[in-house]
């Protein structure tokens, strides 16, 4: 066989892991690993084919047959070794591997056979050695050009992707009448393949056919290999079956729609214009025409291929394109016609059933590998490995990989590759950081491609520290790619840790090496997340310094970032430079733009940025129009929001769900409920109907007009199909509200409190403000409390409703003035006493105290308002000895007692039946020592009835009746009856 057969590793779907799973090694037995359960749908057996009693499969029809269970197929051996060998051949080697003077070194041997010409080309891995090689062999007189040794230089050039010495080689040898043979074009449709240019790599077959030369089998395998590999599976599969009838159709075949797969390689592929028209196919000698079609197929009938490399390829071909029939049929066609399997062809099979949801199947493939005395090697492992993963069995898959070194093997880098995928992916970090001492233990490197998953793990965990050690470890090996370290910065990224972020890219690296822009991009990234946005400005101006020119998504990245965190005239300027630079902004990016400036208001801006991206020919699309639609719906200009309606139909833009409800908004605005009624009937007409914004939309302008039954049939179909969120209760608590509805308001609060829709500030100030205007004052104190819970900030409008709250629960009016006060002067505090002072008048005492005790560890001097609270709060608990001592303190520090503090000293007193404390402070009020107030009056007099002195309390009452008339104070037996000290005090 003249061409190798190489199971290419990305055949297996996803780069990150489940690619390279192929490879030859010897390996025992997974009969232990998987018990003994049965592998029920690989039914082997004679002539009859038994119908499955299990029914359906995941993939029916998917059984394999053979013609007896007992006998055992020949299998072919894949282990290699290098070959060795004999006379001059090893010290020549040995001397061309270590010296510089190809030509000193040869000249110094014996005159070489043709055979040791060949053996010392196919040794060369260098393509500048093997060139020199080849030219000191054509230099002697005898030289007589051979088509073995062309293809031994075309390959190696062909794999270092030198096209331009590729060429010239195939010119001089068309110039030297050596004729291209099937090994010929088989070697370059592999190289080209192998290197991404699919296009190039069918070409030659086309060059093959012109030039007379029927593909033979290894040939064919490797253009069906590179079709598939491109995915054109449809094509692959016909250029076979044309092969077996003999015959090669090129001709219908899109070469344009082929996609060529390597321009990351290093080479950019020439236009099929340029390659047609190159010497490639102007040269090369033309067979008889009697030779051109298959000379070995004389009788007509359908040949069948003999090599298993074939039937491995076809196998996979057809199980990529999810074609498991066509896949069983050629497994059992191999069973058939004897054809040697080898560990290729069943670790094919195997994923390809278990990567199509037929595990049970793979697993049956193995038993009936082993039976054939097929050892599995390590990547068999490796396909269970990544299938049982992906199924969710981790403990599978780790026996799986542990099972590897017990026969043993030994894993290979992408067993490393794929167990640290999944285990990184679940965060399981004991078990990560067990297979990575053990990848230490055997000398092992942890692949480049697995440090970013590693450090995604710690990062998710938050173990920070951990990720920077394992990095810096890692670096220390291997200086990492600029891809990787793009992967970790991103990680970072993707988590705000802008610092850990920086570190990476800025970190060590070889001298000389500068930042590529992709890296200068995520960094920018970075910082844009955590909104540190003068670092990624500075970043961006300092890039050029450092010999790296930004890109057009520098640019983009840039100016969205710019827009997203409303610095509108930053990214203003950004576009006008990178216009500048001869980029042009995607429509994203001017979308980014207007939007941020219809946000912000500035609407004849977002016009100009609009009417700019027209005039340098970008298509604005439905969020541009949405985004200006929008921003002049939100300031009620109906007529500039129609217009851009339009503009958006003349450009052939059919309007959908966003823009319709932005116009229902400017209708609402305006209160034009015939023109929002027709939009959203057209949204009715639209794939989902009204989302929930115009649905609440039609709500609120209902609202607006008072029409009650007609926003209750858009909110009862909302609250029926489960999408009402908060903005649709708050709008109906409003309107009943205001209607004088409460008993209707109060339900939709409670409704809205049960369906967790209690989220944020404003909906918690809705429900409460409806509670309070029911005088539900102490449902309105536990959404307080709840919303302290759940660590949302009251803003003013919850100050508002508390303030409200305390007015309606019998606060003095004083003591409400003044703690007001201290809040609007944002004395320390303030806003904690407020809540406190508000749980203490609902009578929710074990929350007042919790939070009383917040700001009476304060460090900082207080007020005298937060003292006061503080008494109340003690004192209408029953806890008067902390009160008493609240005013004690409060004295220590040099504040003096003021009107509200004696209002609630008297309520203090009251309750511990204190009579003499109430007879100093009514004494201070008879001589006038504190101003005559009725608050305090009608303090002094609850405080008696508290202390069940009635009498007193009636007196009191008298008292104050007469203070208030204008009339003076008498000494009358009442006051001295004040005067008597409380009895037992």
């Amino acid at each position: 066989m003249h061409c190798s057969y190489s199971y290419n590793s990305g055949e297996l779907g996803r780069e990150n892991l489940q690619s390279l799973i192929f490879s030859p090694c010897k390996l025992q037995t997974l009969q232990s690993f998987f018990g003994t359960r049965g592998f029920l749908g690989f039914n082997l057996h004679s002539q009859k084919q038994r119908i499955n009693p299990r029914g359906a499969r995941v993939f029916p029809g998917f059984k394999l047959q053979c013609h007896s269970t007992t006998v055992v197929l020949p299998h072919k051996n894949l282990s290699r070794k290098r070959k060795k060998y004999g006379g001059v051949l090893p010290s020549i080697l040995r001397a061309l591997e270590l010296g510089n003077n190809v030509e000193d070194t040869l000249n110094s041997c014996r005159k070489l056979s043709p055979k040791e010409q060949t053996v010392i080309l196919k040794e060369q891995s260098s393509w500048e050695r093997i060139l020199r090689v080849f030219e000191w062999i054509k230099s002697h007189e005898d030289y007589v050009p051979n088509v073995i040794h062309y293809n031994v230089v075309l390959r190696v050039l062909g794999r270092a992707q030198k096209w331009d010495e590729l060429r010239l080689c195939w010119i001089e040898m068309a110039k030297n009448g050596v004729l291209p043979t099937n090994n010929t074009y088989s070697m370059l449709v592999d190289v080209y393949g192998k290197a991404g240019l699919v296009k190039e790599a069918i070409l030659w077959i086309k060059h093959m056919k012109l030039r007379g030369v029927f593909p033979d089998e290894v040939t064919m395998n490797t253009v069906v290999r590179v079709l598939k590999d491109a995915r054109e599976f449809d094509w692959a599969d016909r250029f076979y079956k044309d092969w077996c009838v003999g015959k090669v159709e090129l001709g219908d075949l899109d070469l344009e729609s082929v996609a060529d797969l390597g321009y990351e390689m290093g080479s950019a592929p020439v236009s099929l214009k340029h390659f047609l028209s190159t010497e490639l196919f102007k040269i090369g000698g033309r067979r008889p025409i009697s030779k051109i079609m298959d000379s070995s197929n004389t009788d007509g009938s359908a040949r069948k291929p003999r090599l298993t490399a074939t039937y491995n390829t076809l196998i996979d071909l057809y199980g990529k394109a999810g074609r498991m029939k066509d896949a069983a049929d050629v497994f059992a066609e191999m069973l058939k016609l004897g054809v040697a399997m080898d560990t290729i062809t069943f670790n094919t099979m195997i994923h390809t059933c278990g990567s199509h949801g037929d595990l049970s199947e793979a697993e049956a493939l193995l038993t009936k590998m082993e039976e054939r005395g097929i050892s599995p090697d390590t990547k068999t492992y490796n396909i269970f490995l990544s299938l049982y993963a992906d199924a969710g069995n981790i403990d599978a898959a780790l026996k799986c990989y542990r099972k590897i070194r017990k026969v043993g093997l030994f894993p290979d880098v992408v067993t490393h590759r794929a167990v640290l995928h999944v285990l990184c992916e679940r965060n399981m970090i004991e078990e990560v950081e067990t297979v990575i001492a053990e990848m230490k233990r055997s000398g092992a490197l942890v692949h480049e491609h697995s440090i970013p998953v590693v450090i995604r793990m710690y990062a998710n965990e938050g173990l920070l520290d951990k990720a920077k050690l394992f990095l810096e470890e890692h670096i220390l090996d291997d200086e990492l790619s600029s891809k990787t370290r793009v992967a970790i910065i991103d990680v970072y990224a993707e988590k705000g840790l802008w610092a850990e972020a920086e570190n990476v890219f800025f970190g060590k690296r070889d001298s000389g090496r500068k930042k590529d822009v992709v890296e200068y991009n995520v960094m920018v990234k970075a910082y844009g997340k955590a909104k540190l946005y003068d670092k990624a400005f500075s970043l961006f101006k300092g890039m050029r310094n450092h010999g790296t020119w930004p890109n057009e998504s520098t640019y983009n990245s840039l100016i969205q970032m710019f827009s997203g965190g409303d610095l509108v005239d930053q990214a203003r300027d950004i576009l006008t430079e990178m216009q500048k630079m001869g980029f042009k902004p995607q429509c994203l990016t001017f979308c980014a733009v207007i939007a941020c400036y219809a946000r912000l208001g500035q609407l004849p801006d977002a016009v100009d940025v609009y009417e700019e991206m027209v005039r340098v020919g970008v298509k604005p699309n439905e969020v541009v129009y949405g985004s200006l639609i929008n921003g002049f719906s939100e300031t009620g200009n109906v007529e500039e929001a129609l217009g851009y309606f339009r503009k958006m139909d003349e450009f052939g833009i059919s309007a959908n769900q966003i823009v319709l409800t932005s116009l229902i908004k400017a209708y609402s605005k305006v209160g034009c409920l015939e023109g929002a009624k027709t939009l959203y009937e057209a949204i009715k007409d639209l794939e989902g109907g009204p989302d929930i914004v115009a649905s609440n939309s039609m709500i609120n302008l209902y609202a607006d007009l008072g029409l009650v039954s007609e926003a209750k049939l858009i909110f009862d179909d909302l609250r029926q199909k489960g999408r009402a969120d908060g903005v649709s209760f708050a709008t109906m608590m409003y309107l009943y509200k205001n209607l004088g509805m409460l008993d209707e308001a109060i339900d939709v609060a409670d409704e809205m409190k049960q369906s967790g829709l209690l989220r944020d500030c404003a909906s918690f100030n809705k429900v409460m403000a409806c509670y309070v205007t029911n005088g539900q004052l102490i449902a309105c104190g536990e959404l307080l409390q709840e919303m302290i819970t759940q660590r949302i900030l009251p803003d003013t409008g919850t100050f508002k409703v508390m303030f409200t709250v305390l007015k309606k629960g019998g606060l003095s009016t004083e003591a409400v003035t003044q703690i007001e006060s201290s809040y609007r002067e944002g004395k320390p505090y303030a806003r904690q006493a407020v809540i406190t002072c508000v749980f203490s008048t609902v009578g929710l005492h074990a929350f007042a105290l919790e939070s009383c005790e917040t700001f009476l560890k304060a460090e900082v001097a207080l007020d005298s308002s937060v003292y006061n609270v503080a008494i109340y709060a003690y004192g209408t608990s029953g806890k008067i000895d902390k009160a008493l001592k609240m005013f004690m303190k409060m004295q220590d520090e040099d504040l003096e007692p003021d009107l509200v503090t004696y209002i609630n000293l008297a309520g203090c007193y009251g309750k511990a039946g204190m009579l003499e404390g109430l007879k100093r402070i009514y004494s201070q009020l008879k001589y006038r020592e504190i101003e005559p107030n009725e608050s305090l009056f009608k303090a002094i007099i609850d405080a008696y009835r508290s202390a069940k002195r009635h009498d007193l309390a009636e007196l009191v009452s008298q008292e104050m009746k007469f203070a208030f008339d204008g009339k003076q104070y008498v000494h009358s037996e009442s006051e001295h009856e004040l005067d008597e000290p409380p009895p037992g005090l």
